[in-house]
């Protein structure tokens, strides 16, 4: 069997499976921990939130755009896992320099259960991440076909950044039952409040990360100050977001958002 390659058409041959693993990336490390690999996990970053006892227990490796390279050395990993988003090229660079490293690109639904299956190969997990990834493409499946609502997902406020039609949040909005309103456009594009008037949103969905929406009133009071007539709706960021075990939960979570929402108004009434 080839060898699994990664994102940048690496392949990454590991004989035996790695015994000491560093994860750079937060939906990933909750992965590894869904597969059983709590004792090959020796280090994750700050941002690494689940399981919630492992910041507690594991090294700290720096955040995921800062990675203390020199802590990952002292960690002898034999294998680290990246992202071509969350990491930058510089630190892959450098950190090759001590393991392989297996970076991600997970832009759909589809790619994030490829990557899954990759990870189990990796591990020697395969038969752990085939059950796994068989229940997240049932639960796709099984969510309701219903009106698209017309939506701009924000992640970020001053300034104002939405996602574009080339990534992983617009995949998940699109299952979800959400048309993305910038879904013309490309990555996390800037954007103003006045830019959301002529795009004829149904609703403007706030993230609970990057940004905190839903810490204070105040980060959405100027969205609602500049489209009074549209409802706001803070949601969990990391259902729209998580590309590893978390898409075990995200459609039963996007079925319940999506059923508490009013339909979509008539074009009468607009």
């Amino acid at each position: 069997m080839p060898a699994p390659t990664d994102a940048r058409d690496r392949e990454i041959a590991l004989d035996p499976p790695p015994r000491r693993i560093v994860s750079l990336v937060p939906s990933q490390t909750e992965l590894l921990a869904s597969l059983g690999l709590d004792e090959a996990v020796v280090g994750i970053t700050r941002f690494c939130e689940r399981p919630e006892d492992w910041r507690d227990r594991k090294p700290i490796v720096g955040g995921t755009k800062q990675v203390d390279i020199d802590t990952v050395r002292d960690l002898a990993p034999d294998l680290i896992l990246a992202n071509h988003e969350e990491n930058t090229a510089e630190d892959v660079a450098a950190l090759e320099e001590i393991a392989p490293v297996f970076v991600t690109e997970v832009k759909t639904v589809p790619e994030a259960c490829d990557m899954i299956r990759t990870v189990g190969t990796l591990t020697g997990t395969s038969d752990q991440t085939s059950t796994l990834v068989g229940k997240i493409i049932s639960r796709f499946k099984a969510l309701p076909g219903v009106e698209p609502l017309r939506a701009v997902y924000f992640i970020w406020r001053e300034p104002y950044m939405t996602v574009g039609g080339d990534t992983f949040i617009h995949d998940v909005m699109q299952r979800a039952g959400f048309e993305n309103a910038f879904g013309d456009r490309a990555r996390y594009p800037e954007v103003s409040l006045d830019d959301l008037a002529d795009r004829d949103l149904d609703v403007v969905l706030c993230a609970t990360e990057p940004f905190p929406f839903h810490q204070k009133d105040t980060f959405t009071a100027d969205i609602d100050a500049a489209l009074p007539d549209t409802p706001i709706e803070i949601v969990d960021g990391q259902a729209f977001s998580w590309y590893g075990s978390r898409l075990l939960d995200a459609p039963a979570y996007l079925q319940d958002l999506r059923a508490s929402l009013a339909p979509r108004r008539p074009t009468a009434l607009r």
